[in-house]
């Protein structure tokens, strides 16, 4: 899990220092919401080229952490 979540990267200088991919303007929030909209993980790759599927599947392990109450630093 931890090369998963070497994609997750947090700069304050990036939407407002949330957790994104890749120091990219995607935040892991809004992985997420795409999934819970309904989309698949081939539903999101071809409307989001940018994206690859280990992003999706590092925004799932980082959702497992902060739901568990463990922060990235921690399991880094």
């Amino acid at each position: 899990m931890g090369n998963l979540l070497d994609r997750i990267t947090v700069d304050p200088n990036i939407c407002h220092g949330k957790a994104c991919i890749r120091h990219m303007r995607w935040p892991v929030e809004v992985i997420i919401d795409l999934i819970a909209s309904g989309m698949s993980f081939d539903d999101i790759l071809n409307d989001h080229p940018e994206l690859e599927k280990d992003d999706i599947l590092a925004s799932l392990s980082y959702a497992k952490i902060s739901l568990s109450g463990k922060s990235l630093e921690e399991v880094h």
